[in-house]
């Protein structure tokens, strides 16, 4: 059996190598239910395999494959399995569940609504830059969950017309970097590259503006990566590997040419971080996704690293401050296994902060697809419970899925660490 991950393996895509592997896999989570809590995939193997009287190999191919439908994808196995990689039992869940889809993918067994979700779901930048030259049109049309957009949206391709989905912007994110007046940054401690996810590129481009300001401020030179497209997670998390690789692959051309020329790359949605940090190098196996790798950081790693390593950050908060923040600490933030930079961002500031560590079950696009949203809601609306239960006069998050998931089910608003700096140095003018 194959217990590697990587799609080059000879191995990677046979049935029965895999299902070898899967009860490789399943009887070592069984014997250790550590991650029982994590997501439905856990309870639904355990009770599965206890009805076997625990004989994992008994398990028919409808219940393996019960367990790959409910994992979502978190990488919060990362953080809780004792058997990760480099042990010597090799156990790398998410990425077996990748696998699972990976297969299914390239046999073909995806009926003909599952293709057009992923089609729908994994085009952001067709549907975004589309979305953005008719966003008074498409906001009006999309905003109402009950219009008769959304309801074919449903029909059609399968976005659950109940979840709520952010608004897209009259003008790119990239559009605006590009047209502004740059500044000469005086006394120049570092350049970098912001990397522009389709979040900030399309819907929320006023959180990208946040985050030049505030580097800005604190001398950081920005500059864009000319042609840089979605990260590719989309395709990933469905499984098609080849449109994930070639998106990466592109990706990684580009953004190699700015770590030549001295730029660190910045990326302010933990999702997008986590797969040019770990996914690209695991997927295409070359020097320059290494390379690439190594000089990403997450937009509240990159300051606070910054600031611990000496060369400082500006400390003159003479904006608008807040006491009392409550942060959610974001699934795929915490896999990158970095700390939580944003809330340390954020006590910078002087403000308290509450840290909720629970997942909102959107994790890429799990959550947008109508035969997950119930399960979705179960996990967003524990979330919600524990955020009621603190205290705070502002929340923040730095996973825009996640945020959009409370907001959904707190209707308030939450913030990115890197807004509520641009707010503490007094960089936001309304």
């Amino acid at each position: 059996m194959t217990t590697t991950y990587d799609p080059s393996h000879p191995n990677y895509f046979d049935e029965a190598d895999f299902r070898h592997e899967l009860t490789r896999v399943y009887e070592l989570c069984h014997g250790c239910r550590v991650c029982v809590g994590l997501c439905p995939s856990f309870p639904s193997l355990f009770d599965a395999i206890d009805a076997k009287d625990g004989d994992t190999g008994a398990l028919s191919k409808l219940e393996q494959d019960l367990v790959v439908d409910e994992c979502f994808g978190c990488k919060m196995c990362y953080v809780k399995c004792p058997y990760v990689p480099p042990h010597e039992w090799e156990l790398d869940f998410p990425r077996l569940m990748l696998r699972a889809k990976a297969i299914k993918v390239r046999h073909g067994e995806q009926s003909i609504r599952q293709r057009l979700t992923d089609q729908a779901l994994a085009r952001t930048d067709l549907v975004g830059g589309l979305s953005v030259a008719l966003s008074t049109f498409v906001n009006k049309a999309v905003g109402a969950r009950d219009s008769v957009a959304r309801q074919a949206m449903q029909r059609t391709v399968g976005i659950s017309q109940h979840r709520l989905l952010p608004p897209y912007a009259k003008v790119r994110f990239t559009t605006w970097f590009k047209n502004r007046l740059r500044p000469f940054i005086k006394d120049r401690k570092a350049k970098v590259s912001v990397f522009p996810t389709c979040f900030i590129e399309y819907m929320e481009p006023g959180i990208g503006k946040d985050l030049v300001g505030v580097y800005e401020h604190n001398h950081v030179e920005c500059s864009l990566p000319e042609g840089a497209k979605c990260c590719g997670a989309p395709w990933l998390h469905q499984g098609n590997v080849e449109q994930f690789r070639a998106q990466a692959s592109r990706n990684v051309d580009i953004l190699i040419k700015e770590v030549k020329m001295g730029r660190d790359i910045v990326v302010s949605q933990p999702t997008c971080a986590y797969v040019i940090k770990k996914d690209y190098p695991q997927y295409l196996r070359t020097e320059d996704s290494k390379e690439v790798s190594a000089h990403t950081y997450d937009a509240s790693e990159f300051l606070v690293k910054m600031h611990k390593n000496g060369g400082g950050i500006e400390l003159d908060f003479n904006g608008d401050l807040v006491d009392e923040v409550t942060y959610h600490a974001a699934c795929h933030l915490q896999a990158q296994n970095v700390g939580l930079k944003g809330r340390d961002l954020i006590k910078l500031t002087g403000a308290k902060v509450n840290v909720v560590s629970k997942c909102s079950g959107i994790d890429g696009t799990w959550g947008y697809r109508s035969e997950n949203y119930a399960a979705s809601k179960k996990l967003s609306g524990a979330l919600a419970s524990k955020i009621k239960k603190t205290k705070y006069e502002m929340l923040a998050g730095e996973c825009l899925l996640a945020n959009t998931a409370i907001t959904e089910e707190t209707e308030e608003k939450v913030f990115h660490p890197i807004e509520i700096l641009a707010r503490a140095y007094g960089l936001k003018k309304e």
